[in-house]
């Protein structure tokens, strides 16, 4: 007689799924800078709280469940229409809608690494396998490797644009190229969740890229230069049917009623909002001069961060800058990102690194 079941199975890519590795938090009751998380050091805009507290009052109600109101105003924002946003719960949880919506069990996912490292975890639970591509020299990643690796198998390319974590965004020039080397029937996903940080005058407009391609989806989100991360507000600009698609497969009610909202008051609040990137974007050229001064070899970051590639070192170093007052995100074997933060902050960073460097 068969002994009886005593447990519910769970599906096999549970058990190899890599864990999303949060950015660590200081102890309670201690005192440090918080750079671990690319979040933005601001806090809301006046007018942003008093959008939140408004919203308070409704939570008893379910949020508008396609985010009308908000994705109308994302829509006039960027001089698309209406039906090609999509919004969720964060631009993480958008491209997970956007994989289920195109993957079936089994079909490919290229993606540069490192990068992004939720990709991973996305591509398994839409069923789908990744593929890597190796990044070029300097945190860049190499589109010429990523078209090749493209094969019949291949439904969606994710480029992460600047790359999350080492911080340099694709060249017009060079996306050009790869679009036009993948196969139409190829989804290619671009992912610009910092593009309010990117200085570079020869980077692509996404915008415009998505006009000309049929097969492009643009994603973005309220996290970084709005200063939105705690309320998880994210879109896709994608065709619409590929949007309808999309939304098809999203959580119902996915953003909340204070997200739509507070993203609502963020868009009317734009100008303010940029002017503090501005502030951040300052401080991150502080930061890559001073670490270059002080003999470091780091990428080009066109993010809220730096990457500093230190291999085997990482974790040591984020233990030691920890304990002098900056949590920043070890890569365990491969480097430490360091998010760009108040200039308080970027000026014990650079103490601290002065140290390591002179070890």
């Amino acid at each position: 007689m068969l002994a009886p079941v005593t447990r519910v199975p769970l599906r096999q890519a549970l058990a190899d799924l890599p864990p999303y590795v949060p950015g660590g938090r200081a102890p309670v009751g201690a005192a440090a800078f918080k750079l671990s998380s690319n979040e933005n050091p601001y806090p809301p805009l006046p007018s942003v709280v008093a959008a939140i507290v408004d919203a308070a009052a409704d939570v008893n109600r379910y949020p508008d469940m396609y985010a009308t109101e908000l994705s109308e105003a994302i829509a006039a924002s960027l001089g698309v229409a209406p039906e090609t946003i999509v919004t969720g719960c964060g631009s993480v949880a958008v491209l997970g809608h956007v994989l289920a919506a195109v993957c079936e069990s089994g079909d490919e996912v290229v993606v540069p690494w490192r990068s992004f490292e939720a990709y991973p975890i996305a591509i398994s639970l839409a069923g789908a396998t990744g593929v890597r591509v190796p990044l070029a020299p300097g945190g860049r990643l190499d589109l010429e490797a990523m078209a090749a690796a493209v094969t019949p198998r291949t439904r969606v390319v994710l480029v992460c644009t600047p790359n999350n974590p080492t911080g340099p965004a694709v060249h017009a020039d060079e996306l050009a190229t790869f679009l036009a080397a993948v196969p139409g029937d190829v989804l290619v996903v671009l992912d610009e969740a910092y593009v309010e940080f990117v200085r570079d005058p020869d980077v692509p407009d996404g915008l415009a890229v998505f006009a000309d391609h049929p097969n492009v989806v643009v994603l973005r989100t309220f996290s970084k230069a709005y200063g939105l991360a705690g309320l998880r507000v994210g879109f896709a600009v994608a065709r619409p049917r590929l949007a309808a698609g999309i939304r098809a497969a999203s959580t119902p009610f996915g953003v909340s009623h204070a997200g739509q909202l507070a993203a609502l008051a963020s868009l009317r609040a734009t100008s303010e909002l940029l002017a503090r990137v501005d502030r951040i974007v300052g401080q991150r050229t502080r930061l890559l001069d001073g670490l270059r001064a002080q003999g470091w070899e780091v990428a080009d970051s066109q993010a809220n961060f730096v990457w500093l590639p230190l291999g085997e070192a990482a974790t040591g170093f984020a233990e030691r800058s920890a304990r002098a007052g900056v949590i920043v995100r070890p890569f365990a074997g491969d480097g430490v990102r360091v998010s760009v933060g108040e200039p308080e902050a970027v000026d014990l960073f650079l103490e601290i690194a002065e140290a390591a460097h002179a070890r």
